[in-house]
């Protein structure tokens, strides 16, 4: 089989994508939601929260309960190996489904998804939050081709709303996508900007898009699933605490590809002779403010970026002459070198995988530079009685790891809602830690080590310093000590 440059091109950067998402799974929330998937599987639905102390037999929506039945499934079957696999699939599935709808020669789409990758992977991990951007690529790929062929089918969105709704509270995004499709397609057609589709083919998407809402409410949780991204993004203390949830530091350089693709997209956009489109215009700056607006929204904007900023780059180039054209035929010799060039890449990517991501050594010292687990495993051991009072960035590991001890909180913030403040007031040692500390009970504290709580408690005379290591300490009170 002959393989041409545009092949081999895509070839590559499936490569480079699979060597940017695959990663070792150590992030916190993993890991509750591991925990509740093995938990729907083996006592049914979770309607009320099981695994606090504080908010324990409360009402808790857990809207990303079919996405953590995936996610048990690959531990199961292949442990952390299948988590670190989970991200790479997705992430990789989602970036090439902008694919075909991007426009320009190979090398630059491929120039572009690999900035994409960049920008959107400083969120990746092993979370259900994955299934929402590979949903949000999807359902993005399908608006474009209904705009450019109005004949065909779009209807089938709305059983994809019923299952995305199903998997994460994210698909919130597919209707911030249609919404920015309907309004700008209505703005072009009014506007006379000469387009494929008519004001009924505006009309039908309407209707799809209104045929959506309804699909919520085919989930174990009704209408409390419509009411999730509400309530979840009117959390003062979530914006506040939570660094997801902030407003991007560009200080960081996980950050900085976001920059070079605004940076880029504002250069082809001036330098391109693309006439005036409003659909791009309430994407690219809709998804923007977004991602200025919450961190969390890099992966949302990278995604309604990339073909727009295909078309922009693209027109710039050709307006200069510099197009890059595709060769309609391919000689052996060229197919046998760009086969080569793609299986040298691949080797090297599957190296670096396997040889320096998935082996098991590798793993054990990653999850331990970020999880406390030689201290759960000294809580799993001595199971000092009393509430605990841990790190709100371990609560999610410790579920997991020591399912028979309730935490004081962890990383569902949908649930704690404001009572997110009182643990930053113990968690820092501020204000009224100390009633806080009585009031709720609390006998065992895990938290890190350099943390204001552990400076405040090594000065008391009732706590005593049961475990300590670099990362993590475990205080108890006297009369609690095991």
């Amino acid at each position: 089989m002959k393989l041409s440059l545009e092949q081999a091109t895509v070839l590559i950067v499936i490569a480079l994508l699979v060597a940017i998402a695959t990663r070792v799974p150590v992030d916190t929330d993993t890991w509750w939601h591991l925990r509740s998937g093995e938990h729907t599987l083996t006592h049914g639905m979770i309607y009320a929260d099981p695994f606090s102390h504080t908010f324990q037999g409360q009402k808790w929506v857990n809207h990303s309960w079919g996405a953590q039945l995936v996610l048990v499934g690959m531990y199961r079957l292949l442990g952390n190996v299948g988590l670190s696999l989970y991200t790479t699939l997705l992430a990789v599935w989602g970036v090439m489904a902008l694919y075909p709808v991007m426009r320009g020669p190979a090398l630059l789409r491929a120039f572009v998804l690999v900035l994409v990758a960049a920008t959107a992977s400083v969120f990746w991990s092993a979370r259900p939050q994955m299934t929402s951007f590979l949903l949000s690529a999807v359902f993005l790929a399908a608006l474009y081709r209904y705009t450019q062929t109005p004949t065909r089918h779009i209807s089938w969105l709305v059983p994809l709303m019923a299952l995305w709704a199903n998997l994460h509270a994210g698909y919130s995004i597919g209707f911030i996508f249609m919404g920015a499709f309907v309004v700008g397609m209505a703005l072009n057609r009014l506007s006379q900007v000469e387009t494929a589709y008519t004001l009924r083919d505006v009309g039908v998407l309407a209707l799809v898009a209104a045929a959506c809402v309804p699909t919520l409410l085919l989930t174990p949780y009704g209408l409390d699933t419509l009411r999730v991204p509400f309530e979840t993004v009117g959390i003062g203390a979530l914006r506040q605490f939570v660094q997801e949830w902030n407003s991007p530091n560009f200080q960081q350089s996980g950050t900085w590809p976001m920059i070079v693709m605004v940076v880029v997209s504002l250069g082809a956009a001036w330098a391109s002779r693309s006439k005036w489109d409003w659909v791009s215009f309430l994407l690219w700056s809709g998804t923007l403010f977004m991602a200025l607006l919450y961190g969390r929204n890099f992966a949302v904007f990278a995604v309604a970026a990339a073909p727009i900023l295909s078309v922009w780059l693209d027109d710039a180039l050709r307006a200069r002459g510099w197009a890059l054209r595709s060769r309609p035929a391919v000689t052996a010799r060229q197919s046998r070198l760009n086969w080569a060039l793609a299986i040298v890449v691949w080797v090297g990517v599957l190296l670096y995988v396997v040889g320096a991501v998935w082996p098991a050594r590798v793993i054990r010292e990653a999850q331990r530079a970020f999880l406390p687990m030689d201290a759960v495993a000294w809580l799993r051991q001595q199971a000092p009685s009393g509430n605990l009072f841990n790190s709100y960035n371990w609560g999610g590991y410790i579920i997991f790891a020591v399912p028979e001890q309730p935490v004081f909180i962890d990383g569902r913030t949908d649930l704690y809602g404001e009572f997110v403040r009182q643990y930053v007031q113990i968690a820092n040692a501020l204000g009224r830690w100390r009633d806080l500390i009585d009031e709720y009970e609390i006998d065992v504290v895990l938290v890190e080590a350099n943390s204001g709580l552990s400076t405040a408690l090594r000065r008391e005379a009732s706590w005593t310093l049961a475990y300590a290591d670099e990362l993590a300490v475990i205080y108890t009170r006297e009369e609690a000590a095991p």
